[in-house]
């Protein structure tokens, strides 16, 4: 076998090993085709694939040894600890915040006190050096996609009257609680010149998502995808849904007729009588930012949204993610 002169893995090669391992070729193939040695394929792929559910990704992979060789002499505990700075880079491939990466290490690694860090450190890893072309990358993966940290003033909307509407005043006071799981808060989030939207309901306990495509902002639109989505969750997840005063849901009774929830609306000017929805809809906008055509966004882009939003964990419910708390409301079913 001929020896390469440049001893580490370049980014091409990294790309070469990951379409093979796509291709379920074996190490030793892999090794003979990029003419190294098995053994440096076989550290370099070990490194990241430990078990089935793992993927090989040379973009991470590649970052990482490139950010070891540049700072092998760095003391921070995210460059001295290999498997942390992995999990670390992985968590923000996976659009996971700072925050949730440092709760989930202590649910994943209760025991071993190496894989801990705040979310600070994190950030602060990430900003030490905002101009180095990794550190670019790294912020890139952030939910602003600031090179600055800035607190986000949110904005308040409009409201309109409604006939029939039950004020959340009149909600039962338990459901402010967030002890039984089935309560809802809704919203549209509105695109490029309010010629299109897209629904969003949260679950006020679990944090649960569902975001319905719909055709227009009509009511009897709303109310028809609303109730199919609804009617499609299990009994004990169809109580109530606390909505704004937007005019799309003039059609709430035939909501409550349809799916036997009950619907309230919050005060006008008051989003925070609806922070869940609040929260998660700037969520979504990571994805579907303003300006965004969302007649031309598909149901399948939609969903698999939904799907990412419902397995990152938040720290509100523990770390644990809002379909692992849903999966564990079932278990109580009789």
């Amino acid at each position: 076998m001929i020896r390469k002169k440049n001893r580490r893995l370049t980014h091409k090669e990294r790309v070469q090993i990951e379409t093979l391992l796509c291709e379920k070729k074996s190490k030793s193939y892999i090794a003979k085709v990029l003419k190294r040695a098995r053994s440096t394929i076989s550290r370099e792929v070990n490194k990241w694939v430990q078990n089935k559910t793992d993927k090989y990704d040379a973009d991470l992979a590649h970052w990482n040894a490139k950010d070891d060789y540049l700072n092998k002499r760095n003391s921070d505990k995210i460059s001295s600890y290999q498997p942390l700075k992995i999990y670390v880079y992985r968590g923000l491939l996976s659009d996971w915040t700072p925050e949730q990466i440092s709760g989930r290490l202590k649910d994943d690694y209760p025991n071993n006190p190496r894989m801990r860090i705040s979310h600070e450190s994190i950030y602060r890893f990430i900003y030490t050096r905002p101009q180095a072309s990794l550190n670019k990358k790294l912020i890139k993966l952030l939910v602003r996609k600031k090179t600055r940290r800035k607190r986000i003033k949110k904005k308040r909307g409009g409201g309109s009257k409604i006939i029939n509407q039950v004020s959340i005043d009149n909600r039962p006071k338990h459901i402010q609680l967030r002890e039984e799981v089935g309560h809802w808060e809704g919203d549209l989030i509105v695109g490029k010149n309010h010629k299109s939207a897209i629904g969003t309901i949260v679950e006020r306990k679990t944090r649960y998502t569902l975001i319905v495509k719909i055709e227009s902002k009509k009511a009897n639109e709303v109310a028809k995808k609303f109730s199919r989505i609804l009617n499609k969750l299990n009994p004990i997840f169809k109580n109530s849904m606390t909505y704004d005063n937007g005019i799309e849901m003039a059609r709430h009774e035939k909501i409550t007729k349809n799916t036997g929830m009950k619907i309230y609306f919050a005060h006008p000017y008051s989003s925070w009588e609806r922070g869940t929805n609040e929260n998660t809809n700037g969520l979504i906008r990571r994805y579907l930012p303003k300006g965004t055509d969302f007649n031309e966004i598909s149901l399948k882009q939609l969903q698999n949204i939904q799907e990412k939003l419902n397995n990152r964990p938040r720290k509100i419910i523990g770390y644990k993610t809002p379909k692992e708390m849903m999966n564990f409301e079932l278990k109580f079913v009789a």
